[in-house]
């Protein structure tokens, strides 16, 4: 219960974090349909024109939100507990080890693709050399999972970047279109600049508006791998938990002299060699 509700408020917060920044423009310009209709002299703007006006920056930028709005979905699908960790996995694995069965452990690991049971597959393949190379494969098979994941939501990141700077882009270009009025004329008027500087800033406005949900969602996607990747870790070394009482402990091997440090050596020779060298004789 805990868990979907901590999904469901996710996904409310990402809904408001996608819509607000959406729909600011829109109370915006309902403010000025009101102060136009009580007598002022503000000229009316829908959305429809703030797209129109936008451009094809603006149509770059709409296909990013789309494609935010679509990582989201799919990581909101992904990367959650269940998908990498699915229920009764670990304990069919930790029975099928304790009864020695581990090809079939290792079947039932292929059977139910996931984090948790790439990481067992990995420590599986590795039982006949003891729990250390057993420890050792599931810790690289940890981290380069992990990899993938940190890399999967990287495109969050991506458009969260290339938003803003599309705007940037789309808004320099208007001032540019703006400010060439003056090639023109001499002294053109403000009214005349105002529109197309509005029309510029409003690229801007797009670009900020998907660049906010993009980081929060890639930032939060970036705890949760971290934290999931935590629990499957440690979910895996309870598995083998019992294997590991089994597995004896390497001996050390007996006899072996420890080598000294360079510094030593040298001392430890020049040492010989002093008692070594013949006394020189008497009186000479």
């Amino acid at each position: 219960m805990d868990r979907r509700k901590s999904l469901s408020k996710f996904l409310w917060a990402s809904l408001l974090c996608i819509c607000l920044p959406l729909a600011s423009p829109a109370f915006c310009f309902a403010a000025e349909d009101s102060e136009s209709g009580a007598g002022s002299d503000i000229s009316k703007v829908d959305f429809r024109q703030l797209v129109d006006d936008a451009g094809t920056i603006g149509i770059i930028i709409a296909v990013l939100s789309i494609a935010m709005v679509a990582l989201i979905v799919e990581h909101v699908i992904s990367i959650r507990s269940n998908a990498l960790m699915p229920p009764g996995l670990a304990e069919e694995v930790h029975g099928l080890i304790s009864q020695q069965q581990y090809r079939s452990a290792d079947s039932v690991c292929k059977s139910n693709p996931s984090f948790l049971s790439y990481i067992l597959s990995a420590g599986l393949a590795e039982v006949q050399l003891g729990y250390g190379a057993v420890e050792k494969a599931m810790e690289d098979a940890a981290m380069q999972q992990s990899a993938r994941l940190n890399r999967k939501i990287e495109y969050l990141s991506v458009i969260g970047t290339l938003s803003p700077m599309l705007g940037l882009l789309g808004t320099v270009w208007g001032m540019i279109l703006a400010f060439s009025e003056f090639t023109a004329k001499a002294n053109p008027d403000v009214a005349e600049l105002a529109p197309g500087i509005s029309k510029a800033l409003i690229t801007t406005l797009f670009g900020l508006s998907v660049t906010v949900p993009a980081l929060a969602s890639f930032a939060f996607f970036r705890n949760r791998i971290d934290e999931l990747v935590a629990q499957s870790s440690l979910l895996a070394e309870h598995v083998f938990a019992d294997f590991k009482r089994s597995t004896p402990a390497p001996a050390k091997q007996p006899g072996k002299p420890l080598r000294k440090r360079p510094e030593e050596e040298l001392t430890q020779r020049l040492a010989d060699q002093q008692g070594t060298r013949p006394s020189p004789p008497p009186g000479g």
